[in-house]
């Protein structure tokens, strides 16, 4: 290599010695400058991640004390970040478990919630946004939602925040409210009534049908909404058909705006309307008001029939012969009419707001009045007797009928009693009383003296037909057929005397000593007398079953049944006679029977044959007196008699024993 050679090597390297040497001044110079900004860009980075801690302990605070639920979710609808509201609200823990919006909502809600989606990319906030969302408990809620975006440093859509509010029961109540508000109005439009309500403007919200009917609109409801009752009046002809200032009373009703209940107005055809006024406030602001109108005009007339008929029969009641008195609990008197003026000798003064036990009542009577109030108060009605003094000091006695007495809402107010004076009535029971105990005297002696002419009337009977028989055994062989005829017709006529005198005895003694009675065995006693009684040989007398035990008198019910049996007998005309006693039990009797096969009776003869001395035979062992006797017997066992019978086939007859007597 030449020296040039290596000079110019040697320039080269010296160079480029030279041109490191700067750079590497440079490159010192800056690396310091950059270690500067490092530090500086250090300093503002610690600066703003401080300032950025501070910024999220505040937001961490907002987020975790807000009392509404509170839901961060990115832009897929996944949920970032919730509140405890939120989470108790939702029932999800992000802790726990994921959480996209899509979870919780309805299949029907999807349209609804992407609108509102595109409506807050758009704008950046939604408000009054409503939605159903499903909880994890699968409880449907309804929640207002007012919701942001949240952006990055570049002005970018990242995320989005909203909070929420639980409507559920609001929102019910609003439906319950609108449901009532609706029901009210159709119960308005449904009304008889005439109804008509305004705002507090004075302009029409509803009316019904029935106003304008009443009104004569020929119009809808409907178009009377926004107009005024009084510009309604005006144009109506209706102001015109009433008596007096029907408009100017209205409009005074209106400036006063106080509560008007039940006011009349009477139309010149002679209708009555009734009108009420209800003024509406909320609080203390006047919110309107409602008219309501009805045609009262039957009810009026109904209510003048109505006093008519009660000044009819109170003009009888203060005039009747009984004695009519209203009380309250107390027992005060509140009205009495002039019959219990009269009664007690008190003007109605005296009488209305006393006592009236203390007035006219003996210690005992108001004892009894005392148990009739309580009986009064259960609803009790009676009558009972009570002895009083009126105010002349005259004992009487009273019958009261008495009653308890209510209002119209069916409350007990007291009492009302009818009085009436029985003092002539229990005059007259004793004197009857006195005149039984004369009868029964009477009736013994009667008794007595029955006997004893019984007794006198047969002896000279018994003589004369002694006399009879001895005049024939004297006079054996020398009287003629006529005479000794004569003489059998005197005898004949001495047996039928002898037993009609002894009917007449028993007849008068059937009524006497009944209180001897007792239990009797009519099975028993209808076959002791068949054992006595002469029966002819082509007559049989059957029982169909066992008699019964009844309650009697033994020797009375023998006669009964003998007197019966017997007639059988005696009027039987067949080959074959059938004599049948039978019974069936009711509730209350024992019926019995005695039926034959005879001769039979007559219907025209049914009621004859029981009365006395009546006899459709005239045999000489029949005195007409049985069947009456058989009556009278039945009779004082509280029982009946009566018979069936057909000419030629026989006869039946029934009569009834009391069960009990």
């Amino acid at each position: 290599m030449s020296s040039d050679q290596v000079e110019i090597l040697k320039r080269a390297l010296a160079r480029e010695r030279s041109a490191r040497k700067q750079a590497e001044d440079i490159l010192e110079k800056k690396s310091a400058e950059l270690f500067d900004l490092n530090l500086e860009n250090k300093k503002s980075k610690e600066k703003l991640e401080s300032l950025l801690k501070v910024k999220n302990s505040e937001l961490k605070g907002f987020y975790i004390n807000i009392v509404d639920p509170y839901i961060m979710m990115d832009l897929s609808g996944n949920a970032i970040k919730m509140n405890q509201a939120a989470e108790d609200l939702l029932g999800y823990r992000l802790d726990e478990e994921t959480l996209n919006l899509m979870k919780i909502t309805q299949p029907e809600e999807y349209e609804h919630i992407a609108n509102s989606f595109k409506i807050l990319h758009t704008t950046g906030r939604i408000t009054d946004f409503r939605t159903k969302l499903i909880t994890k408990n699968k409880t449907l809620k309804l929640v207002h939602v007012n919701a942001s975006v949240i952006y990055d440093e570049h002005n970018n859509p990242i995320a989005a925040q909203g909070i929420l509010r639980d409507i559920t029961k609001q929102n019910a109540a609003e439906q319950e409210l609108i449901e009532s508000r609706n029901r009210l109005t159709t119960l308005i439009l449904s009304l008889d009534s005439s109804v008509i309500l305004e705002d507090e403007h004075d302009d029409v919200m509803l009316t019904n049908q029935n106003f304008c009917d009443l009104f004569e609109i020929n119009c809808p409801p409907e178009s009377l909404k926004g107009k005024s009752y009084i510009d309604i009046l005006k144009e109506s002809n209706f102001a015109a058909k009433v008596e007096g200032g029907f408009v100017l009373r209205t409009q005074e009703i209106l400036n006063n705006k106080e509560t008007v209940i039940g006011e009349e107005i009477k139309l010149k055809d002679g209708k009555v309307l009734k009108r009420d006024y209800i003024p509406i406030f909320k609080g203390e602001n006047y919110k309107g008001h409602l008219w309501s109108f009805k045609d009262i005009s039957l009810r009026k007339r109904y209510q003048k029939s109505l006093e008519a008929e009660k000044q009819k029969y109170s003009n009888i009641i203060a005039n009747m012969n009984l004695g009519l008195i209203e009380l309250n609990k107390k027992g005060e008197v509140i009205f009495a009419n002039q019959g219990f003026v009269d009664m007690s000798g008190y003007a109605k003064e005296e009488l209305l707001g006393n006592l009236v036990g203390e007035l006219i009542l003996s210690k005992s009577s108001k004892d009894k009045m005392t148990e009739a109030t309580d009986k009064r108060e259960k609803g009790v009605s009676d009558s009972y007797e009570i002895e009083i003094k009126n105010k002349e000091g005259e004992k009487r006695y009273w019958l009261v009928s008495g009653a308890p007495n209510y209002n119209l809402n069916g409350e007990y107010t007291g009492s009302i009693g009818i009085n009436f004076d029985i003092t002539d009535i229990k005059k007259l029971e004793k004197q009857k009383e006195q005149l039984l105990v004369e009868l029964a005297k009477s009736n013994e002696g009667l008794q007595e003296y029955a006997h004893v002419v019984s007794h006198d009337l047969k002896s000279p009977l018994r003589s004369i037909d002694a006399l009879v028989s001895w005049i024939k055994e004297d006079n054996a062989g020398k009287l003629d057929e006529m005479t000794l005829q004569n003489f059998q017709m005197i005898e004949k006529t001495l047996e039928v005397m002898e037993s009609l005198i002894s009917d007449v005895l028993l007849y008068s003694s059937v009524g006497a000593d009944f209180e001897k009675k007792g239990n009797v065995s009519t099975n028993d006693m209808v076959y002791q007398l068949l054992e006595v009684m002469y029966i002819p040989e082509n007559i049989k007398i059957t029982c169909k079953q066992e008699l019964p035990i009844v309650t009697g008198d033994k020797i009375k019910l023998q006669q009964l049944f003998q007197n019966l049996l017997s007639n059988a007998i005696k009027f039987s005309d067949k080959e074959k006679g059938t004599v049948e006693v039978s019974c069936r039990e009711t509730d209350t009797d024992y019926e019995f029977s005695v039926s034959d096969n005879g001769i039979g009776i007559d219907k025209v003869y049914f009621d004859k044959i029981f009365q006395t001395f009546h006899s459709l035979n005239k045999r000489k062992d029949s005195s007409g007196l049985g069947l009456s006797i058989v009556k009278k017997i039945v009779e004082l066992h509280n029982g009946k008699i009566w018979l069936e019978s057909e000419l030629g086939k026989g006869t039946t007859f029934y009569f009834t024993i009391k069960k009990d007597i």
